[in-house]
């Protein structure tokens, strides 16, 4: 049964994980191939860059990225890149058990020989191999774009790796959260807007935790807590803020299984 419902929870999101993968494979494939125009342009865009108040290049996560460089690139490309995989960890963490309960399905899954624990356990373990394939897809294209639009430049392949690893820590996180906040709302009635709502809002957050210097935002906002430019620069992750991080999701992990055994699921009159 649990076999059942993992499979079922896998094959609902086939398209939503096709339609991820090419569209963040897009942009990294086509950001990448600007790269040797940048390269060849390498102290014009300084100079273009030098003009811009420090602040707006914090809000941006520029203040430590050199465009001339082949990571330093791949680092802005980075931040859109977390954007979207924000916005589909969210989607799924907000429709894990909402969906169900919106079409009036819910209490027909519960009434199965299956523990609530497992049930979630099963949507909990489908979601997440429906994000490590998107995962995969970024590495392979990330890898192959660098490849062919280096420019001639080297890189630290072992630094590339931690930015594609951030990836996992990354989308739990907004999986997690998206998936409490669900449990705590009477009804999600349409997961998009607060799937976007939470992506855009810690990323804007990360935008004001760099101009607001005394409040101290990079603490509430994974953007900060895996901040592509800040992997780049220092070669290795900013590990107080990456263990909030992963500490944050279990927790989440946690209360999701809690609120969901003792949840009051409505049964079709």
């Amino acid at each position: 049964m649990k076999a059942t419902i993992y499979l079922h929870e896998f094959r609902t999101r086939i398209r939503s994980v096709i339609t991820w993968s090419v569209s963040v494979a897009a942009i990294v494939f086509l950001f990448s191939s600007l790269f040797p125009g940048f390269a060849s342009q390498a102290d014009l865009v300084k100079s273009l860059f030098a003009r811009f108040p420090p602040a707006l290049l914090e809000a941006f996560g520029m203040q430590n990225s050199d465009l001339s460089t082949v990571l330093g690139f791949y680092s802005f490309i980075f931040v859109f890149v977390q954007l979207c995989l924000a916005i589909q960890a969210g989607n799924y963490g907000f429709g894990l058990v909402s969906i169900e309960e919106t079409e009036l399905t819910a209490d027909f899954l519960l009434s199965k020989p299956v523990s609530r624990a497992q049930v979630l356990t099963s949507k909990l373990l489908a979601a997440l191999t429906s994000l490590i394939i998107t995962n995969l897809v970024v590495w392979v294209v990330s890898f192959i774009s660098l490849a062919m639009f280096n420019g001639g430049r080297t890189y630290e392949i072992g630094t590339l790796l931690l930015l594609l690893v951030s990836i996992v820590i990354f989308q739990l996180f907004f999986l997690t959260v998206g998936l409490v906040v669900s449990l705590l709302v009477k009804r999600v009635r349409s997961v998009t807007p607060y799937s976007l709502g939470l992506g855009f809002g810690m990323y804007v957050l990360s935008a004001f935790s760099a101009v607001l210097v005394e409040v101290k935002l990079e603490y509430i906002t994974p953007f900060k807590h895996l901040d592509p430019a800040y992997i780049v620069h220092n070669g290795a992750y900013d590990t107080p803020l990456v263990l909030l991080n992963v500490a944050v999701s279990l927790v989440a992990i946690g209360l999701s299984y809690w609120l969901y055994i003792r949840r009051d699921i409505h049964a079709v009159s």
